[in-house]
Order: C-alpha cells, then sequence, then structure tokens
C-alpha cells in the first residue's frame, strides 16, 4: 500500500517481540523482512544493513530465514551498485536453498519456497543486468504463482519489462509495463507496483521521454 511510516513501525513491534521471544531464527526472519521497507522504497543501503543483520541472527544453518537473508542483501546490493557482493549473496542464497529442509520450503509466510525464491532472483538479476538469468527465474516465478497472486505476477512483468529496456528496446519495455498496470484494479496500482514502474520510467533516459510509449508510461505511473 506504501505505507512505509506505518510498515517500518509495524515491523519494529514484530522485531522486537521476536527478539524477546528468545528464537534467533524468527528475529532474523522479521529483519529480513523489514529489510524489504527500505529496499522497495529507494534507501538500498539501510535495505543491506538490516538483511546483514538478519544474516548474522540466522547463522550458517540451512533455514527460510537465513536464505530470504541472503536473497534480500543480494537485491539490496544490486540496487546499491555493489555487483560483487550482490553476486556473493545470491550464491549464498542460492547453496542455502539447495540444502533447505523440505520442512521449510512449504507455502507458508514463515518458510522459503522455489516460488518466492525466484522472484527475489528476478529482481536482483534485473537489476544486475543478467537478463538471461533474469528471464530463467522470472519465467519460473511465474509457472509457480498462482493467478490470484495478482501483486507478484505484475512485479515480475515490469522485471521482465525493465530486461527488455535493459537490451535496447525501450518501447517494449514501456508497453509491456503499462499493460501490466492497466490489467490492474486502480486500488492495485499504489504502493510498490507503481514504485517499480516509476523505477523504470526514471532508468529511460530523457531523450526519449518524448517518445509515445514513455510518454504512455508517465501517464500511467501518474494516474
Amino acid at each position: 500500500m506504501g505505507s512505509r511510516r506505518e510498515s517500518r513501525a509495524w515491523f519494529a513491534t514484530a522485531a522486537r517481540a521476536a527478539a524477546e521471544s528468545g528464537d534467533g531464527q524468527l528475529h532474523a526472519w522479521v529483519l529480513a523482512r523489514a529489510a524489504m521497507v527500505p529496499l522497495n522504497y529507494g534507501a538500498p543501503k539501510a535495505a543491506a544493513g538490516l538483511a546483514e543483520r538478519a544474516r548474522h541472527l540466522a547463522g550458517h544453518r540451512p533455514t527460510a530465514a537465513a536464505t530470504l537473508a541472503a536473497a534480500v542483501a543480494a537485491r539490496a546490493y544490486a540496487l546499491n551498485h555493489q555487483p560483487e557482493q550482490a553476486r556473493a549473496a545470491l550464491e549464498a542464497a542460492d547453496v542455502l536453498m539447495d540444502r533447505l529442509p523440505e520442512g521449510e520450503r512449504s507455502d507458508t509466510w514463515l518458510t522459503y519456497g522455489e516460488q518466492k525464491h525466484h522472484v527475489h532472483l528476478s529482481h536482483a538479476f534485473t537489476t544486475l543486468g543478467d537478463t538471461r538469468l533474469a528471464y530463467a527465474s522470472q519465467e519460473r516465478a511465474l509457472e509457480l504463482s498462482a493467478p490470484t497472486s495478482t501483486m507478484t505476477r505484475t512485479l515480475l512483468n515490469i522485471d521482465a519489462a525493465a530486461c527488455s529496456h535493459h537490451d535496447g528496446d525501450t518501447e517494449q519495455a514501456c508497453r509491456r509495463t503499462v499493460a501490466a498496470l492497466t490489467a490492474l484494479p486502480g486500488d492495485y496500482r499504489t504502493g510498490l507496483v507503481r514504485r517499480r514502474a516509476l523505477d523504470l520510467y526514471e532508468a529511460i533516459p530523457a531523450q526519449h521521454h518524448r517518445e509515445g510509449a514513455v510518454r504512455e508510461l508517465r501517464d500511467v505511473v501518474a494516474s
């Protein structure tokens, strides 16, 4: 919904409760989830700090919290233009994912299945400009995402559009993003979805802003 202040406040409450419970994995999970607020809204350095705190708490055992924390750290480093750190975190996330016990892979809020993994990989690889790997993760994540997972599927489509822009087809990128946004009910075109589409628009050089497809994207994001 884009209510960042409220989100941060509730995550702070959750982190305090998790710490008081003495459950290190739960505390790490909350911090990794909390890191996604600054990650998604323009503060990747803060996100990396939270994700690294989560990684430290989770330790080296293959748990859902440790895997999530590594994946979120990778995304934060990619957004912060630290590709070496991003790739190291991606490698760590993949190693943990391969060793994750079956009970940690089920589809619940506190677990970390293959679908979640590829959603994170999609964004990390898209940000790094590794479009081949990004497309592969997008395809797999879409296969594993329910048709009712509206926001997730839209974000994956915007990632794919960003890959098109990176590969030189800005018109296709804009048209694909516009199609993804206009397919949504109005209430869904806010918060994270709007932020991700705006990130794409802002990545397009100013000399292209008069082109029809780019103007259409600007108008849809602004509406």
